[in-house]
């Protein structure tokens, strides 16, 4: 059954969102340059060895116009809830979402023709409320990762993913807290 106001046609994402200067390249937690253009040894769950990009990561940092996003905690929710009313207001579902630190992360249903546009005008929406609550800078680093749900089993992952950004200190809001079990 399809969640009130959504079209049938409309399929489930897991959206990634990063603030400004949140992972550059050369980030000794590892990296990937767009499209995969060039070769990286490592990745987050196995970095590359100490050093090895420090100089690549050095000119990332001296490059950016403003020091890096910190969310606090309450420009954590600020954010959460700009991000899901927006997208709720452009008639798509949101199950949960975790806004951390330094990244975001949505698991929300969206028109797949439009989802990098919808997601865009979610984080313009974010971006327009801190800056009510006197936010001075940019907020986000480009793009967003959308990944489709492949089946329920996946989405179900994703879910408790989001959920275990708790534990992190992240900002946490659930469909079902709000609106019970009805979708």
């Amino acid at each position: 059954m399809s969640p009130p106001n959504t079209p049938t046609s409309w399929r489930w994402f897991h959206v990634i969102l990063g603030t400004y200067g949140s992972w550059l390249p050369g980030d000794p937690r590892g990296f990937r340059t767009r499209h995969h253009r060039d070769h990286v040894d490592g990745d987050y769950k196995n970095p590359p060895p100490t050093g090895l990009y420090d100089g690549l990561n050095g000119a990332s940092h001296s490059s950016l116009k403003s020091s890096p996003v910190v969310l606090t905690w309450d420009q954590r929710v600020i954010v959460g809830n700009a991000l899901r009313c927006r997208l709720e207001e452009l008639k798509s579902t949101v199950a949960c979402l975790a806004i951390s630190r330094q990244h975001a992360h949505l698991l929300a249903k969206l028109p797949p023709q439009q989802v990098r546009d919808t997601v865009g005008n979610a984080k313009k929406t974010a971006w327009f409320k801190m800056r009510e609550a006197g936010f001075p800078q940019k907020l986000w680093a480009k793009r967003a990762k959308c990944d489709p749900m492949n089946d329920r089993r996946h989405q179900l992952n994703v879910y408790h993913y989001i959920l275990r950004h708790e534990r992190e200190g992240a900002y946490v809001w659930r469909y079902v807290d709000v609106y019970g079990d009805r979708a």
